[in-house]
């Protein structure tokens, strides 16, 4: 039985390790210019406090601040680590299609392209929906709130732990249609069966929402109605790639009379 798995596990290491040393280079690359990333991602919160000092007219402006010992050089990690993944992100998912093809047809192999392209196009979309949408309300909301009382001080390695949070958590919420695409693709699901399953569906929506989104209800909105209408959208993409068989019509009360005659004679 091992014999049988070595050669998947020399693939798997091959894939991994192409897919960390792609990581690895990037974070370096990415570290290099961490100053404009992490203007960038503060700059939401920057809006934020901003707002604070125009509703608190009573109280001192917020600010963002550290207390650790060499904080800011841990942020900067943080910041590297979090941009070195999406610039890896296609190398990525290309190494986890190479690492399935062999079991797939020639026709299923050819999908890499988009595989690896929606993919990484729609986790983008997902991060830049939740920094252009999801970020201004809940910040404003969840720093502004009792701000008349408090001064915010925001320490900035818990912000940016918060940030990327949320933009990993919209990121992969947003994955929902590609991979619903390819297990229709694959056979492995049909129409009716995510229609059947759409108020379960919910159900978990909301737990993975309440799991990847700071403990506020605003901002578990945010994601759980999103991901309800990618749902709904990944249904009628299933629907055009692999819909269910039509079931029997039921008889009509006609066809049903006239068996119960043909029984009865």
């Amino acid at each position: 039985m091992f014999d049988e798995l070595r050669p998947h596990l020399v693939e798997l290491r091959k894939r991994l390790g192409i897919s960390v040393g792609t990581l690895i280079v990037m974070f370096f690359v990415m570290f290099y210019f961490h100053e404009p990333l992490l203007e960038w991602i503060v700059e939401p919160l920057n809006v934020a406090l901003l707002e604070v000092g125009k509703k608190s007219l009573h109280a001192a402006d917020g600010m963002v601040t550290t207390n650790q010992v060499g904080g800011a050089f841990f942020v900067a990690l943080k910041v590297a680590f979090f941009a070195a993944i999406l610039a890896s992100l296609p190398i990525i998912l290309g190494q986890i299609w190479l690492f399935i093809a062999p079991g797939l047809y020639e026709n299923e192999k050819k999908m890499v392209i988009p595989f690896v392209v929606g993919g990484t196009v729609m986790f983008l979309v997902g991060v830049l929906f939740a920094y252009y949408v999801v970020t201004p309300f809940g910040f404003d909301f969840l720093i502004t709130f009792g701000s008349f009382k408090f001064t915010p001080l925001i320490n900035i390695e818990d912000y940016v732990g918060f940030f990327t949070k949320i933009m990993f958590g919209f990121g992969i919420a947003f994955e929902l249609p590609v991979f619903a695409y390819f297990l229709a693709l694959l056979g492995m699901v049909d129409d009716r069966q995510m229609t059947d399953f759409f108020k379960y569906a919910i159900v978990l929506i909301f737990i993975v929402a309440a799991f990847l989104t700071p403990p506020d209800v605003l901002t578990q909105l945010l994601m759980a109605i999103p991901l309800i209408m990618l749902y709904g959208i990944s249904i009628l993409i299933v629907r055009m790639v692999n819909p269910a068989e039509p079931l029997e019509e039921e008889q009509t009360e006609d066809e049903v009379a006239l068996s119960i005659e043909k029984k009865s004679e």
